[in-house]
């Protein structure tokens, strides 16, 4: 008995170090997030070379029961249930739905997804990460983005135990959101899909951010687009945070 309550003990400490991104906006929980199969446990992606990166749905194919209305330009909230516990970067991508679906229907599939968001650490001493003791990240949706719906992925890469290969804890989610009001210009120069963004040996990935303490650090990924390298008349930075 004493050995069961221990275990269980252990479990929950785990758990509460761990973390999901249900919502967008004031919404509720998974109402335009696609539940994610972590959703009870909140633990990290098992496999970052399986299509549960990308989204991590529970149930693939079903959607969120809603897709949120947003205008280009505005920003909003991405939001984590609990706090974004671990260290690690923040960065947020995004994909357009084809012609003919909806944001609620479509799989995400191909080179798709560019990045909007990413945050950096502060190297003083040691590695100190802005999202991390967060709730909400606060991302402007770029105002020169197409009319139309999208797909809009959080992910945060958890680099606590990232010293060895597949030692990084990935935690990700899809909100449903439909952009209007946007200038139409929007022409990203890097997509990536997911799996194939990344490789568990990645330098942004596999690292170890203790000791010693890195003296730079550069994310996975593609470099985040911006509305200024797309045309002149947007912002130089498509990028917000809360």
């Amino acid at each position: 008995m004493k050995l069961s309550t221990a275990l269980v003990l252990l479990a929950s400490a785990i758990a509460e170090g761990h973390y999901t991104f249900p919502s967008v906006g004031d919404s509720a929980d998974w109402q335009y997030v696609r539940t994610t199969a972590n959703f009870q446990d909140h633990g990290p992606v098992p496999d970052i070379n399986t299509d549960a990166i990308r989204c991590y749905e529970r149930d693939a194919g079903k959607g969120a029961p809603g897709i949120l209305n947003v205008t280009a330009g505005q920003t909003l909230n991405y939001n984590a249930k609990e706090v974004i516990s671990h260290a690690g970067p923040m960065a947020v991508y995004i994909a357009k739905v084809p012609n003919g679906q909806t944001a609620a229907t479509w799989d995400g599939k191909g080179n798709v997804w560019s990045k909007i968001y990413q945050d950096y650490p502060t190297i003083s001493g040691g590695m100190s990460w802005p999202s991390q003791g967060q709730k909400s990240i606060g991302v402007k949706i770029p105002e020169c983005l197409q009319n139309g719906d999208y797909l809009l992925r959080a992910e945060h890469i958890g680099l606590h135990a990232a010293s060895s290969a597949g030692g990084a804890q990935f935690y990700v989610s899809c909100a449903q959101i439909s952009v209007s009001e946007g200038s139409g210009s929007y022409s990203p120069r890097n997509q990536v899909s997911f799996p194939g963004a990344y490789q568990a040996t990645d330098p942004g990935i596999m690292i170890d951010i203790y000791y010693p303490v890195p003296k730079s650090y550069t994310p996975p990924g593609p470099a985040v687009e911006s509305c200024e390298e797309a045309s002149s008349s947007c912002p130089a930075s498509s990028i917000g945070r809360a």
